[in-house]
């Protein structure tokens, strides 16, 4: 690691400084947990939570608009690295399971036109509630519907009740996301949700992350862009850091994007951010086109991870 790209990551906003002296550094917990306290108190975080409406929400929403209302937010603010004890966030998850919470045990927030719970954001909901520790015992039933929604390929799909049979990378990345969330908040379970997430880890590696199981091919050219943050699009990073946060084994098969990740590296040492999709956003964390503490934090872990012996 070259020591003036570590200097200009520590210039950052507190939630890259505090995961650079955690998974970069190396530094002992308290140190990088009192950096980490910061995000609420300066910065993206502490903008996010003075957004906040006074009924709990932000932007008006639970769900939408995209991508200011309470589900993206909290997605954020989670990414970010906000205590997982922040009563702010709490609250929120309050509303998402009053809201929320419906009679196939799944998140449908959309009830007046769906019949059925979306898979995609009980998943994003399910990771939420795990993240912030809420002490909900309907939580077992969001992970349980999030179980039953896994297809016969191993990976999800939002679009399953409408006939779909084919696993989507968008909704298998959301899911394992989730599950993984929910495993670290219960341990107890681990056995049994780490068989489920390694099928889902299957499907990701049967196409390489990022490319079709048929051809070879990139399936997706999005899929290979690094935005941040990701919203509920799939892209080969997230796929990396998500592998990386489970430490799960290096499989050859994740080799293909690990390249790729490497030819993406400037000159300098540091990575680009690519566009994220269109909406509404509070403010910019960083510019697209430009040099981003996020992906440069994010492709080092995942790189120092990978050449791990």
């Amino acid at each position: 690691m070259k020591t003036e790209i570590i200097s200009w990551l520590l210039k950052g906003d507190p939630a890259i400084r505090w995961q650079v002296q955690r998974d970069l550094l190396n530094q002992p917990q308290a140190k990088f947990e009192a950096e980490r306290k910061k995000v609420a108190k300066e910065g993206w975080g502490y903008r996010l939570l003075n957004l906040q409406d006074s009924d709990g929400r932000w932007g008006g929403g639970i769900y939408g608009p995209k991508y200011i209302s309470t589900t993206y937010t909290m997605l954020t603010l989670r990414l970010l690295g906000l205590s997982r004890n922040n009563l702010q966030a709490k609250q929120a998850c309050k509303i998402f399971l009053d809201k929320g919470f419906y009679i196939d045990g799944g998140i449908n927030f959309f009830s007046y036109s769906w019949k059925y719970s979306e898979t995609c954001v009980t998943s994003m909901i399910l990771a939420l509630l795990s993240y912030f520790r809420y002490p909900d015992e309907r939580i077992h039933n969001i992970a349980e519907f999030v179980i039953s929604q896994q297809m016969a390929d191993g990976g999800w799909n939002c679009e399953s009740p409408k006939g779909a049979t084919h696993s989507s990378f968008h909704t298998t990345i959301s899911a394992l996301e989730g599950l993984y969330e929910y495993e670290c908040l219960f341990p107890e379970k681990k056995k049994q949700i780490s068989k489920i997430r390694t099928r889902g880890h299957e499907f990701l590696f049967a196409h390489r992350l990022y490319k079709s199981h048929r051809t070879g091919k990139v399936f997706d050219a999005k899929m290979t862009t690094m935005p941040f943050p990701p919203r509920w699009r799939y892209d080969f990073l997230r796929a990396l850091d998500y592998f990386r946060a489970c430490d799960v084994p290096r499989d050859k098969r994740m080799s293909d994007a690990i390249e790729l990740l490497h030819k993406k590296q400037r000159k300098d040492g540091l990575w680009n951010l690519n566009s994220i999709m269109s909406g509404r956003k509070f403010f910019d964390m960083e510019k697209a086109g430009q040099p981003s503490r996020w992906n440069t934090l994010r492709a080092m872990r995942v790189l120092n991870w990978w050449n791990e012996t």
